[in-house]
């Protein structure tokens, strides 16, 4: 299980594919990549070309490919480990995992754990148990190697390394976001707290709503490149700016509220505050040398 980690700066939400998908999906065997011939050959078939520039890459079925092969379609960033050594995971596999029976919550006949993993779309998955590998599978375009779009698990390490940053004094928690993002001071961030922004308590006026392609969410891929933009586009061109654009709606300090824009506006205010990239940041979580597994301190404390 030797892998390298690949990561956009900003957290992906390309699981917008879920509105693009057919009213008839096709089952799992039919919608295998590898058994359609998705960017086989060279060149690909046109009816089998994954392509970014026309959104394609967005659309089931095509995402069972563009999933496993995210990078070579959108800008991402190399996350390096540090130069320790590599602690190999032991094994424990069990054959008996896949025969597992059990009820869906959503009504219907038992199914195996097999089944389920079919029934979902699954392109791979790991169970560990005790520290042991029991269970380990590959399915359509994704090999053992590969890298997989992590999709909204990268908000863990942006809210990872913030509150790591706080605990060593490098950020305050209770200062507003515009102390480090002056740009951001006439926008909904600019009141609200480092705290705040880490909680995902903001009052912001953002819906996250897939199905809704009004919803703010669209006009915050746009503007960052992750889906193409229609002709005629006149909106922010890129994160940062977009992120100026995001009005006040209600009052900070509320019930949490998931939204990924507070996870662009914490990476920019995680760039202000060490000088490095969220990646270059997510790098030094682990010491390089002599492969020490503990968080290596990003700096000295800030001089106010």
């Amino acid at each position: 299980m030797k892998r390298t980690m690949t990561a956009a700066i900003t957290a992906l939400i390309a699981s917008a594919a879920i509105a693009q998908a057919p009213a008839t999906t096709p089952d799992p065997a039919a919608s295998d990549p590898v058994a359609l011939g998705w960017m086989q050959g060279s060149p690909p078939a046109p009816d089998k070309t994954v392509r970014w520039v026309d959104g394609s890459f967005y659309k089931f079925p095509a995402t069972r490919w563009s999933f496993a092969h995210w990078n070579q379609l959108i800008p991402a960033s190399d996350i390096w480990r540090g130069d320790g050594r590599v602690a190999a995971l032991p094994r424990a596999e069990r054959k008996d995992i896949g025969s597992i029976s059990f009820q869906p919550t959503n009504g219907g006949g038992t199914m195996t754990w097999e089944q389920a993993l079919a029934a979902n779309y699954t392109d791979a998955i790991v169970v560990l148990h005790r520290g042991r590998i029991v269970y380990e599978r590959y399915f359509g375009a994704l090999k053992e190697g590969g890298q997989h779009i992590a999709q909204s698990v990268t908000k863990s390490f942006f809210g990872t390394i913030g509150q790591i940053l706080v605990a060593e004094g490098r950020l305050d928690e209770n200062a507003p976001v515009s102390k480090y993002v002056p740009e951001l001071k006439d926008s909904a961030f600019g009141d609200a707290t480092i705290r705040q922004l880490l909680d995902m308590r903001t009052g912001l006026r953002y819906s996250e709503n897939y199905a809704d392609p009004k919803a703010e969410v669209f006009e915050h891929v746009r503007a960052g490149g992750v889906l193409p933009r229609p002709p005629g586009y006149q909106g922010p061109q890129t994160f940062y700016e977009f992120l100026q654009t995001v009005k006040k709606e209600g009052e900070h300090g509320g019930a949490f509220a998931y939204k990924t824009v507070n996870s662009d506006a914490l990476g920019w205010v995680i760039r202000r505050a060490t000088g490095k990239s969220v990646g270059e940041n997510l790098s030094r979580l682990t010491s390089p040398s002599s492969g020490r597994s503990r968080f290596a301190p990003f700096g000295p404390p800030l001089r106010s």
